[in-house]
């Protein structure tokens, strides 16, 4: 495959339009048409659904995961080639909300440092991650998929437990009798987002109310999550690792002891891997295993 080719490609899919690729390689629109074009009929097949933005089709979507792994590898030889002022190694990772937001960074911290590595995040809930590695946006990430995809490997990496929260006053005021199908239809519930469904599944579980039969707030963020249930506006699923010893000091109540919700996570990553991302794996590996329950 020509190099001038595949950058066209590459342009073009990763900024949705066939302008910007041009500004970015400082060609013409029509140039980075020509060698799209010209890469197409190489390979013998569409690559870019030419829409507003462009989109791949299924063949340039395995071309694109090629051709972001096939860089990752370059970068990771040119910076081993450079001295110590050069730039750092930047490696897209996909990551769950919670994970970003309690053991992650920290886990990861010195490792980051020492390797002159950087991240590239991209967030989403930890059932849609693993849609993130198929599409090529990010080449490892932390999914509760267990199964490894096609040309990837997978690890365990530990259990995230979620339980049922909320601030005292909330407790006092919606569920004096304890945790009750009709108190739970009147009381509002803290929900990440749209595609969130721990509070839906547990509250259907343990009451029998199916989602659209109570209210809920949308906070999708971790730390104003946390600080909305903690101010009382509703009641949701916090993992342990964010709430610390806030339910044991009283700020926080459990509104059904006893009962949780458990998470497998786990590590995916491409199976040719650059030195540099087979070290980060260890390191997420190890600060998982530090952090969350054991499978």
């Amino acid at each position: 495959m020509d190099t001038r080719h595949c950058e066209a490609f590459l342009a073009a899919a990763e900024t949705g339009s066939f302008d910007a690729a041009a500004a970015q390689l400082n060609v013409t629109p029509s140039a980075v048409s020509q060698r799209i074009a010209a890469l197409e009929s190489a390979l013998g097949s569409p690559l870019l659904i030419r829409s507003r933005p462009c989109r791949t089709t299924a063949a340039g979507q395995r071309l694109l995961v090629h051709l972001r792994r096939s860089r990752l590898l370059e970068e990771e030889f040119l910076a081993g080639l450079r001295d110590e002022s050069a730039a750092s190694l930047r490696i897209p990772i996909a990551v769950n909300n919670d994970t970003l937001a309690t053991w992650l960074l920290p886990g990861i911290a010195d490792f980051l440092q020492r390797e002159r590595v950087t991240l590239d995040i991209v967030l989403d809930e930890q059932n849609y991650t693993y849609g993130l590695l198929e599409k090529g946006e990010a080449v490892a990430g932390v999914s509760s998929e267990p199964t490894a995809m096609r040309g990837c490997t997978v690890q365990p990496l530990g259990i995230i437990r979620y339980r049922m929260l909320a601030s005292p006053a909330f407790a006092a005021r919606w569920f004096p009798d304890g945790f009750e199908r009709n108190a739970a239809r009147q009381a509002p519930v803290v929900v990440f987002s749209r595609k969130d469904r721990l509070q839906a599944d547990f509250i259907q579980a343990e009451l029998g109310l199916l989602p659209g039969s109570y209210p809920v707030h949308h906070v999708p963020a971790s730390d104003p999550f946390l600080d909305a249930v903690k101010l009382g506006l509703g009641y949701g699923m916090l993992p342990s690792q964010q709430v610390g010893d806030a339910v044991a000091a009283g700020a926080l109540l459990d509104l059904a002891p006893g009962k949780h919700t458990d998470v497998p996570l786990y590590w995916h990553a491409w199976r040719v891997q650059s030195p540099a991302l087979e070290r980060l794996g260890e390191a997420v590996v190890a600060a998982a295993r530090a952090s969350l329950l054991a499978p």
